[in-house]
């Protein structure tokens, strides 16, 4: 009897084994953190059930992204994606991860931002400012490791006209002044590299912050200036890349002589891109165009190694 209450008493003072558990780094600690909160936030809206349509369709996160760039061709993409029968894609930009506001306030508040889908369908959403926002890759990441992303590029110094041509044209709709192209590309006589428009055509150094999160194998890159030209061949890389049937064909596509560019067929019913596109650009002196080619010639090679293939850049 007492070597049995002796053991019974070692038996409770004896420590326990606790197994050992692995380190996790502050970077992990902190997209954990990001999780829990988002999905906290999720769970406190409580809405589920407005995303689901009597007819069985619904509104879910989407399972491929258009990421940029601005000024790209995004809304290009986007429409001409949207002919295939297996697409939902979300009307406006959603700036859910780019824009602190939106991001605070859920994956809940994203999914309601979608479109309602059919579970064959795959949903996609375009914000073309994600590409150059650094705390847009990590945040992405952490909603789906998976997931599949689309970056349209164009020719870096076709983009800053491109990029100054848009805000010019809305300024001149709000009727207020907007100076000239060089006085943003000029400053003490040589090229302002401080430019915003300038530093977003830096390709090679946004995609570096997306690599730290995302294999090469799941960013498509799509070349813009050749979808500009012949987009069918560009479209047909994107479907196989989102793994859908091949249902979009060149027969959708008509080259719109009055507007300069190609236009939309869909069973019948003919559409062409918003007015705002295809504007032309600003006229601009050859030798600051030449500094444009010049100043973007190493960041271009940075980048073509970067990804492992050329663009037919200046």
């Amino acid at each position: 009897m007492a070597a049995f209450l002796l053991g019974a008493v070692l038996l409770v003072v004896q420590p326990q084994i606790v197994p050992s558990t692995p380190a996790i780094n502050s970077k992990a600690e902190t997209s954990q953190s990001v999780q829990r909160e988002l999905l906290k936030k999720t769970s406190q809206k409580n809405d589920f059930k407005e995303n689901i349509h009597s007819n069985g369709s619904c509104r879910q996160l989407p399972q491929t992204i258009i990421i940029g760039v601005r000024k790209g061709g995004t809304r290009a993409l986007l429409e001409m994606l949207s002919l295939h029968p297996d697409i939902a894609a979300a009307e406006t930009e959603v700036h859910f991860f780019d824009w602190e506001d939106h991001y605070r306030n859920g994956l809940q508040w994203y999914v309601n931002q979608m479109p309602f889908s059919y579970p064959h369908q795959i949903t996609v959403e375009k914000t073309p400012a994600y590409f150059t926002s650094p705390k847009v890759p990590e945040r992405v990441y952490n909603m789906n490791q998976s997931i599949r992303l689309l970056l349209i590029l164009r020719d870096p110094s076709e983009r800053v006209l491109s990029d100054y041509t848009q805000v010019f044209y809305n300024h001149l709709q709000k009727h207020k002044p907007y100076p000239s192209i060089e006085q943003f590309l000029i400053k003490d006589g040589e090229l302002n590299v401080d430019y915003k428009a300038i530093n977003r055509s830096l390709y090679y150094i946004h995609m570096q912050n997306w690599l730290k999160y995302f294999p090469l194998d799941h960013i498509h890159i799509v070349d813009g200036d050749k979808l500009i030209k012949d987009p069918f061949p560009e479209i047909e890389k994107v479907e196989r890349f989102l793994k859908l049937s091949p249902q979009i064909n060149a027969s959708n596509f008509y080259f719109n002589k009055t507007k300069g560019f190609y236009c939309l067929r869909d069973s019948g019913r003919e559409r062409c891109l918003h007015e705002s596109k295809g504007r032309a650009h600003p006229q601009v002196d050859t030798w600051l165009l030449e500094k444009l080619h010049e100043y973007f010639h190493e960041p271009n090679k940075k980048f073509f190694e970067l990804v492992g293939r050329t663009f037919d850049w200046h």
